[in-house]
């Protein structure tokens, strides 16, 4: 049994501001490339398929018309989870493959998860999706009060998911989770809420031929080498730029045994950081790579990002050496926390739900608001 494990698709996301659309292109050509020549059962997508929960109308075309490259030029399989940038009620309305036999979709959580089965010469696989949830939507899914965090919720799904797969067979599972052990970038979003616990065990997964996970964006294994990160396919942060991104061809022998060949994707845009004088990064070749230049000059430059744009003009930030400090993390005080304003708090928690920063008619409406409780206070 072969199978291609991708995640963290993020259709419609931006980088710095600039359109990914065919960036996203690419890759996704190149999954339906290597289903082409790999001939793989199915295909896992493991969360994280668009990049917000409202995507873009022009992320949803492109993913459907992916799907039905899939569906129509291939006979794999399509295995796919509700990440959390994903809306669960979106995903799970998705009509992705005409023949239910070719098609699994999971994007709310179930008290009674069946898994999805194939079969190949030594008997069933079977395929437990388990979509992301936070604990008050899963305390009402298995009307338990008791499940007060992201591992607490993945327990929960397991057991739900393990009482029907059958004796015997080879078990995989689709999760979308920050398992504890794990390495994360920069541009993912916090899976509990503030001041939570988001890390779970991979013991959680015990008896589990193979585990495709999602969410952290840097391809890795965790805890054991059958459970493992497939990784975002692009990089979205300069802390990624030294990431080899790649989606997993997964073949499963008859004991279960697993066998990874991790098949490397190739970006049309690199994510690169150039360090070195103004000069000599202006004497580079030029490329639409996104860029990142940490100066080493001593002295600033005059016009130097729009200098450096006529070489690289995806160049999007610029930097001193001297100036980048590694400074310990401090604590705030209670008086600290006082001093944000209400106004900075909001603008900072909408660009970490959206990535997008707020904009000028939503800080307007903010402000109003914020303006009307004061003087709503004062009255009383």
């Amino acid at each position: 049994m072969k199978f291609l494990h991708t995640a963290d698709l993020h259709l419609g996301r931006q980088f710095n501001g600039i359109s990914l659309e065919e960036d996203h292109g690419a890759v996704l050509d190149q999954i339906v490339a290597a289903i082409h020549r790999r001939q793989p059962n199915a295909l896992i997508i493991a969360g994280d398929i668009f990049d917000r929960a409202a995507p873009p109308a022009t992320a949803v075309r492109q993913f459907n018309t992916f799907m039905r490259r899939v569906a129509e030029e291939t006979d794999a399989a399509v295995l796919l989870i509700a990440g959390n940038h994903d809306s669960g009620d979106r995903i799970e309305s998705m009509s992705v493959m005409n023949d239910i036999r070719r098609g699994m979709v999971r994007g709310m959580i179930s008290a009674d998860e069946r898994p999805f089965m194939l079969h190949d010469d030594h008997g069933v696989v079977a395929f437990s999706g388990l979509p992301f949830s936070y604990e008050y939507t899963a305390r009402e899914c298995f009307a338990d009060e008791t499940l007060a965090t992201p591992e607490d919720v993945l327990k929960a799904q397991v057991a739900a998911a393990r009482r029907h797969v059958p004796d015997g067979a080879r078990w995989v599972i689709l999760a979308h989770v920050f398992v504890a052990g794990a390495e994360p970038s920069d541009a993912e979003r916090p899976l509990a809420r503030v001041g939570g616990i988001e890390s779970v065990s991979a013991n959680v997964f015990s008896g589990a031929s193979y585990v495709a996970l999602g969410h952290l964006h840097r391809p890795q294994m965790v805890g054991s080498d059958h459970i493992r990160y497939s990784g975002a396919p692009l990089a979205f942060g300069f802390d990624e730029a030294d990431h080899v991104k790649s989606m997993n061809l997964v073949e499963l022998n008859a004991d279960g045994v697993v066998a990874i060949d991790e098949i490397p994707f190739r970006p049309t845009r690199e994510v690169r950081v150039l360090k070195g004088r103004h000069a000599e990064l202006l004497a580079h070749e030029p490329s639409g790579d996104f860029i990142k230049a940490v100066l080493t000059d001593e002295t600033p430059i005059i016009e130097a990002m729009k200098r450096l744009r006529d070489v690289f003009p995806n160049a999007c930030q610029l930097t001193y050496q001297r100036d980048e400090r590694v400074s310990a993390p401090q604590s705030l005080s209670i008086s600290e926390f006082q001093a944000i304003k209400p106004m900075d708090l909001v603008a900072a928690f909408v660009e970490q739900v959206r990535v997008d920063p707020i904009t000028d008619p939503e800080r307007s409406v903010v402000e109003t608001a914020l303006s009307d409780l004061h003087q709503s206070e004062d009255a009383a």
